[in-house]
């Protein structure tokens, strides 16, 4: 044995071992940047202030963008510059999110929901079709729901309905964790706060309860969607059950379902050019 360990082959030291690749799934790549806006500005509902921007073709057909909880309007870089080849892109940044300011208002889905319509009101955008991610999937949602009218396609990525359709502890996994201090950065870079901390602290309190008691949706209220929806999720998510997903898209008359592979809740992201080719293919049917 003490000959083995002399040995001057045992000796010489191991090269190391590289850390095996991560999956796609597993990554969080950062966003391009976003272009210079045709207009932007801000709209004044209930003493917030919320932020838009508008990108493409002023004549062509509205589409609205709705980014994830705690984000902003940056987060669809990856596809605006496909979309703005055709369509008259509306980008929003959410209530308390972003540039928009929140005001005194309690955070909900419904509220966020009213902004968008207000926002729609304000620049006499009759009708037009929804895109959201997360967060903006569940207001897309509702005003698939609630303003059937206002609503002409649904695109919804990375959404549930009801509590079922959450995992428990999704939220705490390295690429979440991650998506949470892009955020916090961006939210520091784009309001300028006076005290970052305490203004970051304040957002995630008033989100919070969003996410720790899901919005419950009955089967009954899909039923009465009668935009053309299509429902796409990552293969991989952390927090949405598919299953239910699949059930949505049953239970939404005109619905349909797109699973990405190797992705994860941020498939916007990890596979953007996957989700750009499902997006530009459902909206141009």
């Amino acid at each position: 044995m003490l000959g083995l360990l002399a040995s001057p082959a045992l000796a010489t030291p191991m090269k190391s071992v590289a850390a095996p690749a991560k999956a796609r799934w597993e990554t969080l790549p950062d966003p391009p940047a976003m272009p210079e806006p045709l207009t932007h500005g801000e709209v004044e509902v209930a003493g917030a202030q919320l932020y838009y921007a508008t990108y493409g073709v002023p004549t062509g057909e509205p589409l609205i963008l709705l980014h994830g909880g705690l984000g902003n309007s940056e987060q669809w870089g990856g596809q605006l510059p496909t979309l703005a080849k055709t369509y008259n892109v509306l980008a929003i940044d959410s209530r308390g999110q972003g540039r928009s300011t929140r005001a005194n208002a309690k955070m909900t889905y419904d509220l966020m929901a009213s902004d968008v319509i207000a926002v729609m009101d304000k620049l006499a955008i009759k009708r037009a079709a929804i895109v959201g991610w997360s967060d903006g999937g569940e207001v897309a949602l509702l005003l698939g729901i609630h303003h059937a009218d206002r609503v002409t396609r649904l695109f919804a990525l990375g959404i549930n309905y009801d509590e079922h359709g959450s995992k428990s502890r999704g939220s705490r996994t390295p690429t979440f964790q991650a998506y949470a201090q892009r955020c916090r950065a961006d939210f520091v870079r784009l309001t300028k706060p006076a005290n970052p901390g305490r203004a970051w602290d304040q957002l995630v309190d008033g989100l919070l309860p969003l996410w720790r008691e899901p919005m419950s949706i009955t089967k009954a209220q899909l039923a009465t969607i009668s935009a053309p929806t299509l429902i796409a999720d990552g293969d991989h998510d952390e927090v949405i059950v598919l299953d239910q997903e699949r059930e949505m898209a049953k239970l939404i008359p005109n619905g349909k379902l797109v699973v990405l592979e190797n992705t994860s809740h941020f498939a916007m992201w990890q596979a953007p050019d996957d989700v750009t080719a499902a997006l530009v293919d459902f909206l141009a049917k």
